[in-house]
């Protein structure tokens, strides 16, 4: 490898390290939600605002974050992004009440506009050939901050049987605060990273953007690809961010706009963040005790690594097109093998059913009226439990009653799950952040990235909002249904108007998009 592939790689890895924290903070919260919920006797919107604040910090951000990155480039925002997911760290684990806990899952939302402008930097960092590869990195970074959540979180659960020091009241505190460490990290990295060369070209700095070209690209290259910028700029001219606007709802963008809004609702609403944020609460829905659904949690996360290396060392080769069909296809399967595998359990309270959720350390006295009863669904079962026990013990012991009382063939759940997270790691998780740091022109980039972020934070934030809410009114069985519906939607959606740009470099995308529009 060259060494201008190793800087190129280098400089990615470390913009895009901000996608691991997002991974931390998203499974470090799947975590704490249920003993949250307990010490703070939430009720389940309550919940889902706990996990899906951030978002609400996402969609503030992404008003600011064209306006911020044209003005002082992409990597001084990242560096104040990763300040913020600091302050977000701090604040979330010293939590003590509710509204505190809420501010602080806010600001580290407004940090979570790293994936915007991570995307954008590298986009315009890295060569046409690898920029794909580049860019998925994005995911990568994501699926690897889940699973070391995910290890760390079982670990902790594991050992509170263990230690003294650590119950439910606190352990919650050290997965929130688990991140700080790699936030610091994190804004060591970045100083040594250089800024963009189209940024820099654009406030007229060309031999600093030359001097970053030459540790990117082969020097036969950097003369060309430093025309091209410049001719690009040229066209465009230094566009106000209120023009920008105006030009992106213009009739030459429709269709790539088109393009962004559907991919962005696609996989913002397919059920990723149910799965991520809520993850060991999914687990518990067919059955597993609480350190077994934080062990599944580690399958999961290394499955949601392997098959974003699928996508990383496959984008290129296939393409980006062809991948996301693929992926939309094998989600749409697996949400309807879940729906199958939930809508055909019941639960049944017996004796022996009340000694296995005694076992667990649950007092049983309240469900004895219980014993013969079934019920054809969870939803009638939570209903009954709600009635039971109050809004602290609730979260703590729903897993144990599940766990006891279900009868399920969870091969369906399990396999379904599983092959959701492998198709979205391999398709539409990483390739749309390379489809929006491509198919947008120069000219209208920094507003459309974070544009089209909103519209995919909207739909994740629909989506963790009411999870919990769905899981107690609709039942897990409609819930993933309804993920079915919007993936087999995007399927079609994106069967029509989705290019394939693999190979080709902005400038050249950017006129093949106006002429197809």
């Amino acid at each position: 490898m060259h060494s201008y592939d190793n800087k190129v790689t280098k400089f990615s890895l470390i913009a895009a390290f901000g996608g691991f924290v997002f991974g931390l903070d998203a499974a470090n919260i799947s975590g704490a939600v249920r003993f949250v919920s307990a010490q703070f006797q939430l009720d389940a919107l309550e919940q889902g605002l706990v996990v899906s604040c951030a978002l609400l910090g996402v969609i503030v951000a992404l008003f600011f974050t064209g306006s911020l990155v044209e003005r002082f480039g992409r990597k001084s925002v990242l560096l104040g992004i990763a300040f913020a997911y600091t302050l977000s760290s701090l604040i979330s684990s010293l939590a003590m009440n509710y509204p505190m806990l809420v501010a602080g899952r806010f600001i580290g939302g407004v940090a979570f506009a790293s994936l915007t402008v991570s995307a954008m930097y590298i986009g315009e960092m890295a060569p046409p050939k690898t920029r794909g590869r580049f860019v998925s990195i994005n995911q990568l970074l994501i699926t690897l901050g889940s699973l070391v959540a995910f290890v760390v979180n079982y670990f902790l659960v594991k050992s509170m049987a263990g230690i003294e020091w650590l119950n439910e009241s606190n352990i919650w505190r050290f997965m929130l605060g688990a991140e700080l460490i790699v936030n610091v990290v994190w804004i060591a990295l970045l100083v040594t990273i250089p800024e963009s060369p189209r940024w820099l070209a654009k406030k007229r700095r060309d031999d600093d953007a030359r001097k970053v070209l030459l540790m990117t690209l082969p020097a036969e290259q950097v003369d060309n690809t430093m025309l091209e910028i410049q001719h690009s700029i040229h066209q465009e001219g230094d566009v106000p961010v209120l023009k920008q606007l105006r030009q992106l709802f213009s009739g030459p963008m429709r269709f790539v706009l088109l393009v962004a809004v559907a991919y962005a609702v696609v996989q913002g609403g397919s059920g990723m963040n149910a799965v991520l944020f809520y993850a060991p609460t999914v687990f518990e829905q067919i059955g597993a005790t609480v350190e077994s659904s934080f062990m599944q949690t580690i399958l999961l996360g290394a499955v949601a690594v392997i098959f974003t290396l699928v996508a990383i060392f496959s984008v290129e080769k296939f393409g980006r097109r062809n991948l996301t069909l693929v992926g939309l296809t094998i989600i749409v399967l697996a949400h309807c093998s879940i729906w199958y595998g939930f809508n055909n359990a019941s639960y049944s309270i017996d004796e022996q059913s009340l000694t296995v959720i005694a076992e667990q350390g649950v007092e049983v006295e309240s469900l004895g009226s219980l014993i013969g009863t079934t019920y054809a669904n969870d939803v009638e079962l939570k209903a009954v439990l709600a009635e039971r026990f109050d809004k602290s013990e609730l979260p703590l012991i729903s897993g144990a009653v599940i766990n006891a009382s279900i009868d399920i063939d969870a091969t369906f759940v399990l396999l379904g799950l599983f092959a959701f997270l492998a198709a979205f790691n391999m398709s539409i998780g990483p390739i749309m952040w390379v489809v929006f740091s491509e198919i947008f022109s120069n000219d209208v980039r920094s507003v459309a990235l974070p544009f089209a972020a909103l519209v995919q934070t909207l739909a994740s934030f629909s989506i963790q909002q009411i999870f919990p809410w769905q899981l107690e009114v609709m039942g897990a069985a409609s819930t993933f249904l309804n993920y079915a519906f919007v993936a087999l939607a995007g399927l079609v959606v994106m069967g029509i108007f989705l290019p394939e740009t693999k190979g080709k470099s902005i400038e050249e995308i950017e006129q093949d998009l106006v002429k197809a529009s």
